[in-house]
């Protein structure tokens, strides 16, 4: 009995997709090679409810993530975890179970295989539907839950697989043994297979049933009070009748009681109803009003392009808990997101994207509505900087102590980096960071001790600046890049007299190519990096990233650090960066905040402080991440 608790197709990955292939197989094959094709109408009908079972999660899940709208009725305000997510990969198991036990029973059964002999609808069969729910589904569903509680044995081998998720979540719905979704099928199937035998079954009753059972099966894990306690006031019966998120979360929470499926009064009738069940939602949905914790720290992001849009973890959790790379698959959806871009640069504002907590510290990252090519339009920079600037404020207003700024949010041309906000409004309490003293930190300690001299890109720019003039100091012999010979000698000037000579002037790429080691802060072609020598090693602090054209030479990613490993409810991945990892702009305002420190990180590198960041960084227990790709 011990197998019910491991899916048949466990071991199969990705490829349990295949398993819909034979439904499908026979819809095309009966379509084209029989004039008579029922069992092909009734495979293609359990393929469809299949694929709207799926959308179904998707599109709670999308609901849960829009922390925007969500944040303020959620029950467990703790964050969903990698470790969660990879628990509930496969939570879809239950679906591709049911094709198959649906096929089955078409097969086996003709009337119920005729699917074109099925009335679109039928009244008598919604009213035989009900009953047969009502007396058969719900108190089958409810003892049987209950008895899987009280049986240790039971309850360690194949419920508590789906008690493993600490917080509840539309794709802990469907996440549970084989045991559990085999039950399921009879509690899901027998008021569909009962209304049919009985003679008044019907289309609009299968789909309705079929999609309906998983809709408020997802809305009791849906961490989210969607009910007005005000609806239970004034239909108290209600109450009895239809479960609530937090009515489910408290079985989460206290697991000996609330049973019930979707009905609170058989927890009525068993004693086992939680006298906190209707006390808390109506606490919870009053305190929607109230002012939630205020986050010690804020990282103000933006998207980068159309298609890492949908990397967003409110589009899929799934691919937002990896990093980002483009998914063909994903294309069809460019145009619906590209009209979404246009949407939100006419009427969005920035917005709560994700959370994690970090020492009893919340933490968020909030999305300007902005995209990558947004930023280098002229007309576009005004907008963009009252933007940022309203984020600002916005933090300052509700008490947030450090607000750091991503790449292009922190642009020299764009704002100074950071400098305009700061400069007009003197009176911020909430610290403005642009992170790029630890960013300067990490590239600089990624570059190996016994190097002699490094070709830099992007070289007046502040990062250029001051990865310059610590590298001068360090004995280094710095080409410098640039056509500027003021801007040059500017630099220059700032080195102690004794390492001016370790800063030099290039104008073009050939005066590179006996050098192994490349900083690029400026994009660069492939004919670019074709004067690079074998063997070089490409250091970037450029958005985008440059391709990784040469086979003969390594390439680091953007500078990032991994955060420290007690880091709780962290389940997005930031951009490309691997789980854990966040862009070192982001880094250096987490240290910011962790060491209370109370000036405004703006404008110009301080680079005597590189050292001191890079040290707070490493106290805090942030690590530096290897840059070594092939």
């Amino acid at each position: 009995m011990v197998t019910l608790s491991v899916w048949p197709w466990e071991s199969y990955g990705n490829l349990k997709y295949l398993l819909y292939a034979p439904l499908a197989a026979q819809v095309a094959y009966s379509w084209t090679y029989e004039q008579d094709y029922p069992r092909a109408l009734c495979c293609l009908h359990i393929l469809i409810i299949c694929g709207i079972k799926g959308l179904v999660h998707v599109l709670w899940s999308v609901y849960n993530n829009m922390l925007w709208v969500t944040r303020t009725l959620r029950i467990n305000p703790n964050g969903v975890n990698f470790k969660q997510i990879d628990h509930e990969w496969h939570w879809d198991n239950y679906i591709i179970l049911q094709a198959i036990i649906a096929s089955m029973i078409c097969y086996m059964s003709p009337p119920l295989m005729l699917m074109n002999s099925i009335p679109l609808w039928n009244t008598k069969g919604l009213i035989a539907l009900i009953v047969i729910h009502v007396t058969f589904s719900e108190p089958l569903y409810y003892y049987l839950h209950r008895y899987l509680h009280r049986n240790n044995y039971l309850f360690t081998h194949y419920h508590l697989f789906h008690h493993s998720s600490p917080v509840p979540h539309p794709m802990t719905a469907g996440n549970a043994t084989l045991l559990e979704n085999l039950i399921l099928c009879v509690v899901a199937g027998v008021p569909l297979i009962g209304s049919c035998l009985l003679g008044v079954g019907s289309i609009s009753l299968i789909y309705g049933y079929a999609i309906m059972f998983d809709f408020l099966r997802c809305l009791g894990h849906c961490n989210v009070e969607i009910f007005s306690h005000k609806l239970f006031k004034t239909l108290p019966i209600l109450r009895y009748l239809i479960y609530t998120p937090t009515y489910h979360s408290l079985h989460h929470q206290e697991m000996g009681t609330n049973f019930c499926l979707f009905m609170p009064l058989f927890d009525v009738l068993g004693n086992t109803l939680n006298s906190k069940s209707w006390e808390l939602q109506k606490k919870i949905r009053l305190a929607s009003g109230e002012r939630k914790r205020v986050p010690e720290f804020v990282f103000l992001a933006h998207g980068v392009d159309v298609m890492s849009a949908m990397h967003a973890p409110f589009v899929f959790r799934s691919f937002a808990s990896m990093p980002y790379t483009t998914r063909l698959f994903l294309l069809p959806m460019w145009p619906f997101t590209f009209m979404v871009m246009l949407g939100m640069w006419v009427w969005s504002k920035a917005f709560l994207f994700s959370f994690y907590a970090l020492r009893n510290n919340l933490c968020q990252t909030w999305g300007v509505p902005r995209f990558g090519f947004q930023y280098f339009l002229p007309f576009a920079t005004q907008g963009i900087n009252d933007q940022i600037e309203a984020a600002i404020l916005r933090a300052d207003k509700i008490g947030v102590k450090v607000i750091s700024l991503a790449a292009l949010n922190k642009n020299e041309a764009l704002n100074g980096g950071g400098t305009l906000f700061v400069n007009k409004h003197p009176d911020l309490r909430v610290r403005v960071v642009h992170g790029n003293t630890l960013t300067a930190a990490v590239i600089l300690n990624e570059i190996p001790k016994d190097v002699e001299e490094v070709f830099l890109t992007g070289a007046t720019s502040k990062l250029g600046r001051a990865i310059a003039l610590y590298l001068c100091r360090r004995g280094v012999r710095v080409l410098m890049l640039t056509l500027s010979i003021e801007r040059f000698q500017k630099i220059q000037k700032e080195a102690p007299a004794e390492f001016q000579n370790y800063l030099v002037q290039v104008t073009k790429y050939n005066a590179a190519q006996n050098c192994k080691t490349w900083i690029v802060g400026k994009w660069l072609t492939p004919r670019e990096q074709s004067w690079a020598p074998a063997g070089t090693h490409f250091h970037q602090f450029v958005v985008p990233p440059i391709l990784k054209f040469r086979r003969n030479c390594t390439y680091g990613d953007l500078a990032a650090m991994r955060l420290p490993k007690d880091v709780q409810g962290l389940g997005t991945c930031e951009y490309t960066m691997e789980r854990g990892v966040v862009h070192a702009c982001h880094a250096g305002g987490l240290v910011h905040m962790l060491e209370g420190w109370e000036h405004h990180e703006v404008g110009a590198i301080d680079v005597d402080r590189i050292d001191l960041v890079w040290e707070a960084a490493m106290r805090h227990g942030l690590s530096s991440v290897s840059s070594l790709t092939n």
